[in-house]
């Protein structure tokens, strides 16, 4: 019995391991389709005052009072200064006493030459006296619109001894005090008033970007947006402005120096919040691009040559390897030329996991343009 149990046992071969089933690496994908996609320049610029307005005297006299608060808003025509008006009220009263006696003259002379005219029907005066009395009329008369003149000088230099704001917007500070000596035109002023809402910012474009953009427009790669180009603001804090701008005009030269022109945006300032010199980025709208497709960055990489690639899971669920033609970045990702076309699944995680030829599982998920967050595409059309 103990010799069949041996012959038995010998008989007993080792069974093989069961074979062990290659595991297909989970990749997470995007596919990608044409779109347009809004072209945009970000550039940089300086924010002034869309009017600024030297106040100075346009009479000579002494500051009598200052009437505004310094660092106010101000509306065109409103009083800024007072100058001593005695000397300016004294010659508008001599005018207007000089106007009444020319005046007066007037109706002497006319009757003079009305009755002159009357006797020189019966030849009763000379042909001369009739003309010297037209002549003193004439002479009357001219001193009346003389002394008008006179009045109406004397009441506009008056007027001026009134320092009133040429425009509406903030003023500054005052660069005199009541009691200092003032002079017509003089090369110091007062104050300075500036139109803070709407204001103005001067962006630098560079002439091989304008070429660029015109030959797109021509071939039709790029279609214009309209009459006026929207442009956003990033402040130096790297906020958003609230408000949006529009183009107001492009300088016709370019700079021989630096090879650039500037472009003028006009905003919205009701806040305040942008003043004069203050240095901003300015984002430009300048029109869509038909028909393009973005390419998230996290799929994007460089091989030994330094050109741009992407992996893309094929219909047979294999990695293939895409070079990019990669124009420019388009918020969280890059606008490609060529490499990719509509319905490609590019992998976007799981990148340094899998080789080209390697059969791969994908997951398709979503990624925010805004953010580049990574989200599940099913959980997504769930929630919708």
């Amino acid at each position: 019995m103990s010799a069949a149990v041996l012959l038995a046992a010998c008989d007993q071969t080792p069974s093989a391991p069961p074979a062990q089933t290659a595991q297909r690496p989970a990749v997470s994908v995007v596919v990608v389709h044409a779109r347009d996609v809004v072209r945009t320049a970000e550039l940089p610029g300086r924010v002034s005052a869309s009017q600024v307005s030297d106040v100075r005297p346009q009479i000579n006299g002494i500051v009598q009072k200052r009437l505004f608060r310094e660092g106010s808003d101000v509306k065109a025509g409103d009083a800024l200064y007072q100058i001593v008006p005695d000397t300016y009220q004294a010659a508008l009263d001599s005018a207007q006493a000089t106007l009444q006696s020319a005046l007066a003259s007037v109706p002497s002379a006319q009757a003079k030459v009305d009755r002159y005219q009357e006797l020189a029907k019966s030849n009763a005066v000379s042909k001369q006296d009739v003309d010297d009395a037209v002549a003193a009329l004439a002479v009357a008369k001219a001193a009346v619109e003389s002394g008008k003149a006179a009045v109406q000088t004397a009441t506009i230099n008056l007027d001026y001894t009134t320092v009133r704001a040429p425009i509406a917007g903030r003023v500054d500070a005052s660069a005199l005090t009541p009691g200092a000596l003032v002079t017509a035109s003089q090369d110091t002023a007062l104050t300075t008033v500036r139109t803070l809402d709407p204001v103005n910012v001067d962006v630098i474009q560079s002439a091989t970007n304008m070429l660029r953009f015109k030959e797109a427009i021509r071939t039709g790669r790029l279609k214009f947006n309209g009459p006026g180009v929207t442009v956003k603001l990033t402040l130096e804090d790297g906020s958003t402005y609230a408000h949006s701008g529009t183009i107001q005009f492009a300088e016709n030269n370019i700079d021989e120096t630096t090879g650039t022109f500037t472009l003028r945006a006009s905003f919205p300032n009701p806040d305040h919040l942008l003043l004069p010199g203050m240095y901003v980025r300015a984002v430009l709208d300048e029109g869509v691009e038909p028909n393009t497709f973005v390419v998230t960055q996290q799929a994007v990489t460089r091989n030994a040559k330094g050109e741009a690639t992407a992996l893309v899971v094929g219909a047979d669920g294999k990695v293939e390897q895409r070079v990019l033609e990669v124009l420019r970045n388009v918020g969280n990702g890059w606008q490609v030329g060529s490499g990719v076309k509509d319905g490609d699944r590019v992998i976007v995680e799981g990148v340094q996991l899998v080789r080209p030829g390697q059969e791969v599982k994908a997951q398709e998920v979503t990624v925010d343009d805004a953010t580049g967050d990574v989200k599940d595409a099913n959980a997504k059309a769930a929630a919708e």
